[in-house]
């Protein structure tokens, strides 16, 4: 790959795009799904980001309190233990030391040290279970946010994208709330209480030791002002590779149809390296940080060790306090070493942190209206001067009117981006028209609730998607209290009941991996199952039939028939045969109707019907 290609792939998997653009889009020019690509989410106060991410364990208040104070006996405990030195040591060098006295002063050592072992699991034990519950309701608030976000977000955001928003971003920010929240407060504990210890011990050296200290501060902040742009930078990156593996896996067949195996590889490493080279950048500025501290530890150490032994000389300073003091002084170097390497793990929690909250920043489908009803619904669809664009400078339906009665069959035939799929989505509020009406039984539907105008349509789409468990279970999923014997009609409807019967399990069969386990015909009848039981009194067909033989299509034509006979159905085709029987078939070219009426009005009127339907002239 040259310099141009690297740049022209960073960009397409970077940038956040509109479904509107040419040939992209639902119902946009291409007709199919809309470009996907990371959200570009922007940095955010890290403070707030902080607030917001300490709020999932505030009300765990109760634990935190016996975690710090399991924190406070651990520390002050090592603090206490190392103290003991100094009279140990002062009874070893003196004429009163005794086998008694040190047995004494090595129990009491060990009494103490026994608390902090204690007080060190009791804490871990609290800090993991209360962190693993804000994790699990941290996940549970973004699952529950992505279901309420609008068809717009999946359509211009990358899948595998959002999905490292579950996995490694709330990982980092696992890792954070398990170890670095309880190392920092103790570090902060430990500092003081040390700093104290000093100051009692000899405040002379104490002065020794803090003439360094603001060189560690300042080193560390250095450090970790450019380790915190380097994490912000490898998270975006870890997601964009994310990204381009779930849209190549998911698409490996294409790959391999048109030998796009080796494109693939280059693209992929040329990603993964720009992740490892972030990635490399973060790990060294967050690891440089250990070997400059230490350094600054070590000379701190040497040079407080020669003013010290200078003391004891001159000035008549125990040894036993010399001994306490130098463990004091590298003790006190140890906990701003430890918080500067928490420093790594704070800042890719952060940048993990600030992910995770963008998405739950994403704006929702629009509330209910206050006084939205919820009417029974028949089926009487009317479009009134419906115009529409996936964004303001780009029109895709342009003043579109038309009406279907119930039980009525409506078709909408017209070039690849002509606006047909777009009328589906407008009728089933994926997304809000600019202007015009739409009603279901003369009442608007921006006037009734979402969920029950959605409950009383059915939709069959072109790209099926099956869940993991029994076919019974995903054609139940049309109607969650189906019974089993309005599954099997459903499917005898649809034509699937045959080939049901013919796998092992029947009905009981598990499928994988979204149906890798069936043909992509059977995988289309399932759906169309699916929607025959459901009682939605609307039928939305999108290319319902487009995958499975022109045989099993005169199955289900059949089938279908029965079904529709007291639905309003409205179908989008490609296959003209399949819309022949239809009360009306509307001409969509370039966001407007430019004919409607039966199959046979059409064929006389001789115009753009006629064209398709005798092959004169091409559908996309």
């Amino acid at each position: 790959m040259n310099e141009k290609q690297k740049e022209r792939l960073i960009q397409k998997y970077a940038r956040k795009e509109d479904p509107s653009r040419a040939g992209k889009g639902p119902g946009g020019p291409g007709g199919g799904r809309g470009p996907r690509g990371p959200m570009g989410a922007k940095p955010k106060d890290s403070k707030q980001t902080l607030k917001r991410l300490f709020a999932y364990i505030s009300h765990e208040k109760w634990k935190l309190i016996l975690v710090f104070f399991m924190v406070l006996i651990n520390t002050l405990g090592g603090l206490a233990g190392s103290y003991l030195l100094r009279p140990t040591v002062n009874m070893l060098t003196s004429k009163d030391g005794s086998v008694a006295k040190l047995l004494g002063y090595i129990g009491l050592m060990a009494l103490v040290y026994a608390s902090v072992v204690v007080a060190q699991y009791v804490q871990a034990r609290i800090m993991i279970d209360v962190s693993q519950k804000a994790l699990e309701q941290l996940r549970n608030d973004l699952f529950h946010k992505i279901q309420k976000l609008p068809v717009r977000f999946y359509d211009t955001n990358n899948h595998g994208d959002v999905m490292s928003r579950f996995t490694n971003d709330v990982d980092a920010i696992g890792e954070m709330l398990n170890n670095t929240i309880v190392n920092l407060i103790s570090g902060i504990i430990t500092l003081v209480g040390t700093l104290s210890l000093m100051i009692y011990t000899n405040w002379i050296l104490t002065l020794v030791t803090l003439a360094l200290v603001p060189v560690m501060v300042l080193a560390a902040r250095s450090v970790a002002k450019v380790s915190s742009k380097y994490y912000k930078a490898q998270q975006k990156s870890l997601g964009t590779l994310n990204g381009y593996a779930e849209e190549t896996v998911t698409g490996q067949k294409v790959v391999k149809v048109f030998n796009h195996e080796e494109t693939a590889v280059d693209e992929f490493n040329f990603l993964n390296e720009d992740l490892a080279e972030k990635q490399v950048r973060a790990q060294f500025f967050g690891g440089i940080m250990w070997p400059i501290m230490g350094n600054i530890s070590q000379a701190s150490y040497a040079l407080t060790s020669m003013v010290g032994g200078l003391l004891c000389v001159l000035r008549g300073f125990d040894i036993g306090g010399l001994t306490v003091f130098v463990n004091y002084s590298r003790q006190f170097s140890r906990p701003i070493n430890e918080i500067s390497m928490q420093m790594n793990t704070i800042f890719s929690a952060l940048a993990g942190a600030e992910r995770v909250f963008d998405v739950m920043d994403q704006a929702e489908e629009a509330e209910d209206a206050p006084d939205a009803v919820a009417p029974e619904i028949k089926g009487y669809v009317k479009l009134e001067d419906v115009t529409f664009g996936y964004n303001p400078d780009k029109v895709v339906l342009k003043n579109v009117s038309l009406y279907a009665k119930p039980g009525q069959k409506i078709a909408f035939v017209g070039s690849t981006g002509a606006g047909k799929t777009t009328v589906t989505n407008l009728i089933n509020r994926f997304y809000d028209i600019d202007s015009g009406k739409i009603t279901i039984d003369d009442v608007d539907i921006r006037d009734m609730k979402r969920d029950h105008l959605r409950r009383n349509i059915a939709m069959v789409l072109q790209d099926t998607h099956l869940f993991t468990g029994t076919i019974m279970e995903n054609i139940r999923y049309g109607r969650m209290d189906a019974t089993d014997e309005e599954v099997i009609r459903a499917a005898k409807t649809a034509s699937a009941h045959s080939f049901i019967m013919r796998l092992e399990h029947g009905y009981d069969t598990v499928i994988e991996g979204d149906g890798a386990n069936l043909s992509q015909g059977q995988r289309q009848l399932l759906n169309i199952a699916r929607a025959a039981v459901s009682t939605a009194p609307i039928l939305i067909l999108d290319e319902a039939t487009s995958s499975v033989d022109t045989r099993t299509e005169k199955h289900i034509e059949t089938g279908m028939d029965r079904l529709m006979e007291t639905r309003t159905t409205l179908v989008i085709a490609h296959r003209l045969s399949t819309v022949r029987n239809a009360n009306a078939i509307m001409v969509l070219e370039h966001g407007e109707i430019i004919e409607r009426g039966d199959h046979d009005q059409l064929l006389e009127q001789k115009g753009r019907y006629y064209e398709l339907y005798t092959g004169k002239s091409e559908l996309a």
